[in-house]
């Protein structure tokens, strides 16, 4: 059938209720279609007007990252996520955990779980990078030294209240090399840090890592 062939031929790709419209233009009811599909597993929703191509027709799925960009928007990929992602903590994540400037928010899929923190403005704009999957798609995910901040940030409790305490959280609790904390950009940090959530806690980080 024509438009399984369509599907699975994007199973790498997100599949938006309006794309999908457009590809059922020749039938009368496209609504109860697109039903029709999910019943038959060629459409999997990741939720309301966003799909995937179901597990009947394909294994493949589209990049987490990006789908974590479109299941909840302005959003970006960070914290543990991204430190695993650049190989700065040796744990394995077990969500895709995002930043978002709306309230937060969790959906479980069959793909991955993924979690939103809000983040305010205009702290939540530093640090960006758009990172090409092997999808030729691409993401929006945090800088290393973003994503350090935005866990420093959003951890509940967390104050850092000298270089000793710096040092402990991220050496000694997360397990980050000091080699790697010596290649971040502390430059970088100090230009996101005028008036930013936690800002004498991120100055800490920033004294620590320059006296490595």
């Amino acid at each position: 059938m024509e438009i399984t062939r369509i599907i699975g031929s994007h199973a790498d790709q997100l599949l938006p209720h309006q794309l999908l419209m457009s590809w059922l233009k020749g039938y009368k009811r496209p609504n109860d279609k697109i039903l029709g599909l999910k019943a038959q597993g060629i459409l999997e929703p990741l939720k309301k007007v966003l799909y995937i191509a179901g597990p009947s027709i394909s294994e493949t799925k589209p990049d987490a990252f990006l789908i974590a960009n479109h299941l909840l928007g302005p959003s970006y990929v960070s914290v543990e996520t991204a430190l695993s992602f650049y190989g700065l903590i040796p744990e394995r994540v077990y969500e895709i955990s995002s930043m978002t400037t709306k309230a937060p928010r969790s959906f479980k899929t069959t793909v991955e779980r993924f979690t939103y923190t809000r983040l305010p403005l205009p702290h939540y704009s530093f640090g960006l990078n758009m990172l090409q999957l092997p999808s030729n798609q691409y993401a929006i995910v945090a800088s290393r030294e973003k994503a350090l901040c935005d866990k420093i940030v959003t951890t509940s409790g967390l104050i850092l209240r000298s270089v000793r305490n710096a040092y402990d959280y991220l050496v000694e609790d997360m397990r980050i090399d000091e080699s790697a904390l010596k290649d971040l950009d502390t430059n970088a940090i100090q230009e996101w840090i005028s008036d930013p959530p936690k800002r004498d806690s991120l100055g800490m980080v920033v004294k620590m890592i320059e006296q490595l």
